[in-house]
């Protein structure tokens, strides 16, 4: 399957300091939703993030349950075939990123990604594999798509922090132990935070460390000479 000539149609929020963006964050959406939902992240994170630009791409592709977007198709595929395409994708998502890098003159240690669910996926899929680290990578409620290959392919290793409910109903809680062991395996630095309680959701404590951890990330970010 080519997926040439598609392009991501994103969502923006700008600095909320008013000048030129020294710091880029990339949302990632889940399966059946799209950019604009995601973006409602950024206004929690502006404030520490002042010199931050947000911006939230719809994935490439109508959602198979009718609404919505999906980076790729959940009905009757099994993890291997996610893994597949979760590949495939992959293509389309580098592509943006190294868009959104060039257009805002930014390096890849200036950006960041946050997943959640299907976009966690995604990102963690996308992270390691750039030759360049990003700042780093926050995943809600997802999990790690490996067909393998995860170890043999990492080429950065970008700061991980995963957050996820313990009672999510629809990406199992084990998944986040289970995405640790691995991407600690490829080499990852990774956190992990537990929600009692919480559902597939994104509560206000989990909003307080992903903004916590892009801001350190951020500062420890090497600088490109």
């Amino acid at each position: 399957m080519s997926f040439a000539p598609l392009s991501l149609t994103a969502h923006r929020r700008p600095a909320r300091s008013g000048g030129r963006p020294r710091r880029l964050v990339m949302l990632l959406h889940g399966y059946g939703a799209d950019g604009q939902d995601l973006l409602g992240l950024a206004p929690y994170w502006a404030e520490a993030l002042p010199d931050c630009a947000f911006v939230a791409p719809d994935a490439p592709f109508p959602c198979e349950i009718g609404f919505g977007r999906q980076w790729f198709g959940l009905e009757g595929v099994d993890l291997a075939g996610k893994a597949a395409a979760a590949r495939a994708a992959a293509t389309l998502l580098d592509a943006f990123i190294d868009s959104e890098l060039a257009e805002s003159g930014l390096a890849d240690e200036a950006a960041a990604l946050v997943g959640f669910s299907q976009g966690t996926m995604m990102a963690l899929h996308v992270a390691r594999r750039r030759a360049r680290a990003l700042a780093g990578v926050v995943g809600f409620s997802g999990l790690v798509v490996d067909d393998g290959s995860l170890a043999s392919e990492a080429r950065s290793r970008p700061p991980v922090l995963l957050i996820h409910g313990d009672a999510d109903p629809v990406v199992p809680f084990p998944a986040m132990a289970a995405a640790k062991a691995a991407l600690t395996a490829a080499g990852l630095p990774v956190e992990t935070l537990a929600r009692p309680g919480l559902g597939h959701s994104i509560d206000e404590a989990g909003l307080r460390r992903g903004g916590a951890f892009l801001v350190d990330a951020f500062a420890a970010a090497p600088r490109r000479p």
